[in-house]
C-alpha cells in the first residue's frame, strides 16, 4: 500500500532524477560551446569533455547575480603542455569562457599577410639637439 510519506519520497526522487538529467543536458551544451571556441581560437581540447566544478552566484553580462554552474576543462596549443579553462553556464545559455594565459603559435609564413611592408629598424641611442632640429624644419611665422 502506497502512503502519504512513502508518495512523497518518490516525488522527491523523481525531481532529483530530473534535475540531474536536465543538469547532463546543460554539460552537453557547455561542451558543445567550449568545443566551437577551441576550434575557433585553433587550439585541441583535451579528452574531449568538461567537468562539473561547482556551483557559484556569479554576476552576469548586465551585472545581475546569478546561479550558474561552472564546468572546468584543459586545452592544449603545442601538445605538450596542459592549460585549464572554465565555462560558465547560466542555466542553457553560456555566460563565459575563460582561458589560462597559453603561448601563442606563430602563423605560417604562407598565410603572414604579405601587403603589409616591414616596418623600417629604428636607429636607438641618437640624440636630436634641438638647434639643429630647428634649423633643419624651419617654421614659417608671420
Amino acid at each position: 500500500m502506497l502512503t502519504l510519506g512513502n508518495l512523497f519520497i518518490l516525488m522527491l526522487l523523481a525531481a532529483g532524477a530530473a534535475w540531474l538529467w536536465h543538469g547532463h543536458g546543460i554539460r552537453e551544451r557547455a561542451l558543445t560551446r567550449v568545443k566551437q571556441h577551441c576550434t575557433k581560437l585553433d587550439i585541441e581540447l583535451l579528452d574531449g569533455n568538461v567537468a562539473f566544478q561547482r556551483f557559484a552566484v556569479v554576476r552576469d553580462g548586465r551585472g545581475n547575480r546569478r546561479f550558474a554552474r561552472i564546468y572546468g576543462f584543459e586545452f592544449t596549443v603545442t601538445g605538450e603542455q596542459r592549460h585549464s579553462g572554465r565555462v560558465v553556464m547560466f542555466g542553457a545559455h553560456l555566460g563565459n569562457i575563460e582561458l589560462d594565459p597559453y603561448p601563442f603559435r606563430e602563423p605560417p609564413a604562407a598565410l603572414a599577410p604579405a601587403s603589409e611592408p616591414a616596418p623600417a629598424p629604428r636607429q636607438s641611442g641618437q640624440v636630436i639637439e634641438l638647434q639643429q632640429w630647428r634649423r633643419d624644419h624651419p617654421t614659417s611665422r608671420d
